[in-house]
């Protein structure tokens, strides 16, 4: 590992023990502050394994024309004619839960999110790297579709209240797939601003391995970010009846500009972003208390990342964001006079009732990534005379992602398919009907909810889909019509996957 600006200058003249006692110093420096910790002990869990399930449940979330390296067997071709209302190719991409919408603002996250993941924890991977390359590459080669025209970007396939109104499998779905768009007079500056973020993030990840791609993909997240920068207003008021109150920006737009200057700062060198951000910084909302990382608010997750910028790159004029990036940790210290998270009795970070697992994945990717940075900076974190170490950052996660694995009073995974109790019956339309190759008569729009409000088990096993958990007393009635905490998203899964790999790894398993 390198060690930040330490210089040695030695002259042949050091005797033995000075040059032993040097040798030493180094290796203490280094086992105080290891980038990636290895742990001596036996893992409780197969970290590996959720890893692999993590990847492969975005193969059940596709649409589009399946690949014929398909895993995901029961799922069949879907929604071919996507676009075509409005004259444009909008096949692909990802439906974002249980049910056969497409929206942009959440897939577009999915996609930062699974490609930040890469960037920390790809190295990690090993046989993995290459599904989890896959998974967003399905995702950007939507997006670059959904951009295709200059200053437009089409943000939803699909009426989620008609869409809402059937429980049908996506290959046999015949509700109205409208497409809307946001563009100069009806602008969406969130849901722009995060696709720039995901075809930025992206392009680092596809540089080496695709470098024509990763070019297309940094070339029009500049031109996506420039129209999210310069046509302001939010997709929620343009197209409120057709997001809300499904994917509504409840945070403003305002996180996501910072957090996509970010990430094309982080793509490009341009100092033009550098700028962009030390001049916006303050007003698009650096400094706010607001510790909730997810689809609509990436006030957190801009702060972790451009710390990085001042920690490890020692951009000076970038210093505060260490502050802003320690006080989101603090908040999550038990007994810090600036905790203000609540836990539920077995232990598991609490949010909202609405999907409260998507804030559990975020924070611990967080966590470990800024670990990640802290150690490169050989710095801690200083919460009211409570000194945070690296290790506690990831002592931290690890409780976190191993309660979601089966760690908890009801020694349940909420991950499907890993261990031996998960959920059966997931709100999840595709999951819970017949597949095509059992049943390939069409079912109608209202004849599958005989089938949801029952009690059967799924029949399709949606492998490594992260439902929305427990309550906050930790109960789980694993009700398919509770979508609050029985459905799956993307946005669940792609920060785990970088956690998971690092846990992975951690512990040799990888």
């Amino acid at each position: 590992m390198a060690f930040g600006r330490w210089e040695f200058k030695m002259t042949f003249s050091l005797s033995f023990t000075t040059v032993v006692s040097l040798f030493s110093l180094i290796l203490l420096h280094a086992n105080a502050f290891p980038l990636h910790h290895r742990h001596p002990r036996s893992a409780t869990h197969n970290y590996r394994d959720a890893l692999s399930k993590s990847i492969l449940f975005f193969e059940g979330q596709r649409s589009g024309r399946l690949p014929p390296n398909q895993r995901m067997s029961w799922r069949r071709n879907s929604a071919l004619s996507d676009g075509s209302a409005m004259h444009v190719d909008l096949v692909g991409g990802y439906y974002d839960a249980g049910d056969n919408v497409k929206f942009g603002f959440p897939m577009a996250f999915t996609t930062t999110m699974l490609s930040w993941s890469v960037i920390e924890f790809g190295g990690l991977m090993k046989s993995e790297l290459q599904n989890a390359r896959e998974a967003i590459r399905w995702g950007t080669d939507y997006l670059l579709k959904a951009t295709v025209h200059p200053n437009t970007i089409y943000v939803q396939v699909g009426d989620a209240k008609k869409d809402h109104a059937c429980w049908e499998r996506p290959e046999d779905m015949d509700t109205p797939r409208s497409v809307f768009k946001i563009d100069a007079n009806t602008p969406g500056s969130e849901v722009a601003a995060e696709t720039a973020a995901a075809l930025a993030a992206a392009s680092l990840v596809f540089r080496r391995t695709d470098p024509t791609y990763s070019r297309i993909l940094v070339r029009r997240a500049i031109r996506v970010f420039q129209f999210a920068d310069k046509y302001r207003g939010s997709y929620s008021n343009a197209l409120k009846p057709y997001v809300c109150p499904f994917y509504c920006s409840y945070s403003g737009y305002q996180d996501e500009l910072l957090w996509g200057a970010a990430w094309l700062h982080k793509a490009t060198k341009n100092p033009m972003y550098l700028n962009y951000i030390k001049v916006n910084g303050q007003i698009l909302g650096a400094a706010e208390f607001d510790n909730t990382f997810g689809w609509d608010n990436k006030h957190a997750g801009a702060r972790i990342l451009l710390s990085k910028e001042f920690l490890v790159q020692r951009i000076q004029s970038l210093h505060d964001y260490k502050g802003h990036a320690d006080n989101f940790v603090c908040s999550l210290i038990p007994g810090s006079s600036f905790s203000s998270t609540q836990y539920t009795p077995g232990g598991l970070l609490f949010k909202m009732s609405d999907s409260n697992m998507q804030y559990v994945t975020s924070t611990s990717f967080l966590l470990l990534t800024y670990a990640k940075y802290l150690t490169q900076a050989h710095t801690v974190v200083n919460c009211g005379g409570i000194t945070v170490t690296p290790k506690r950052l990831r002592t931290i996660a690890k409780k976190q992602v191993d309660y979601l694995l089966g760690d908890n009073p009801l020694k349940m995974s909420y991950m499907v398919g890993y261990g031996p109790r998960y959920p059966r019956r997931i709100h999840h339309r595709g999951s819970s009907l017949p597949s095509i190759a059992t049943h390939p008569g069409k079912i109608q729009c209202s004849a599958g909810f005989s089938v949801m409000n029952s009690q059967s088990p799924n029949p399709n096993i949606l492998v490594g889909a992260i439902v929305g958990g427990p309550d906050l007393h930790d109960r789980f009635p694993d009700q398919r019509s509770d979508y609050e905490q029985s459905e799956p998203a993307t946005y669940i899964n792609s920060p785990l996957v970088g956690a998971l790999a690092y846990l992975a790894h951690s512990f040799g398993q990888l």
